[in-house]
């Protein structure tokens, strides 16, 4: 991303916040960023009043707050740090996958847009980082995977575990010491309202809460059964 602005440290968080909750297609709101970002309502409001001046969002009160197209280059070119510095310290430096997002969130404001480009090329420009987020490029674009949340997943679902959340180190030691790493077939057995469910691992059976398996996303696949039917005959 040559020639982007460089930004505080504090736009670059609010950037990269409003990015991840508007991911779905609705507006981010001031509440969920204070809850995100532990900022008081306050602090946020006047931070997205900032933001707006700036023209880096766009925020119609009571409707929530929209990155704009420089908003957007400047957040994509933020996680793009985040994501390549923890693959490098997993990759180079040993790191595990629940203790390299804090080091990523500190070291992500001071490197510079060259270092990431070494640090990428020297990974060979992987294209998601040790979470299974996507990388985005240099150029500021992002492909994004159509994954389905474990949560929305009906019992009998196989599936391939191909991106999980990586803010909270706990959770994801306890997804370790599950055997539920990336890229790990699953079979899910039940799943309640809530989202609580339990999958099938191998031949082992594991019960996961709401909040653990709202973190995981996942990549259908087709059944043993479904792949011996005769397309024919169907």
């Amino acid at each position: 991303m040559v020639g982007a602005e460089n930004h505080s440290r504090a736009v670059e968080d609010y950037l990269k916040a409003v990015y991840k909750l508007e991911r779905d297609g609705a507006p981010a709101s001031t509440s969920d960023l204070a809850k995100r970002l532990g900022r008081s309502a306050a602090s946020v409001t006047n931070m997205v009043k900032s933001l707006a001046e700036q023209g880096l969002v766009r925020h119609v009160p009571y409707h929530g707050v929209r990155l704009s197209a420089e908003g957007r280059r400047a957040a994509l070119r933020i996680i793009r740090r985040h994501r390549v510095i923890e693959s490098y310290l997993i990759q180079r430096l040993g790191y595990t996958w629940d203790g390299v997002h804090p080091e990523a969130e500190r070291l992500e404001h001071a490197a510079s847009d060259d270092l990431i480009d070494r640090m990428a090329c020297a990974l060979g420009d992987p294209a998601t980082d040790p979470h299974g987020s996507p990388i985005p490029t240099r150029e500021g674009s992002i492909t994004r995977r159509e994954l389905q949340p474990l949560v929305e997943a009906e019992p009998g679902t196989s599936a391939i575990v191909r991106q999980v959340a990586d803010r909270d180190g706990d959770r994801l030691r306890t997804l370790s010491t599950m055997g539920l790493l990336l890229g790990t077939k699953i079979e899910v057995l039940t799943m309640n309202e809530a989202g609580a469910c339990t999958i099938r691992i191998g031949s082992v059976e594991q019960s996961l809460d709401a909040e653990l398996a709202a973190g995981i996303r996942i990549e259908p696949t087709p059944t043993e059964s479904a792949r011996d039917v005769d397309p024919d005959k169907g």
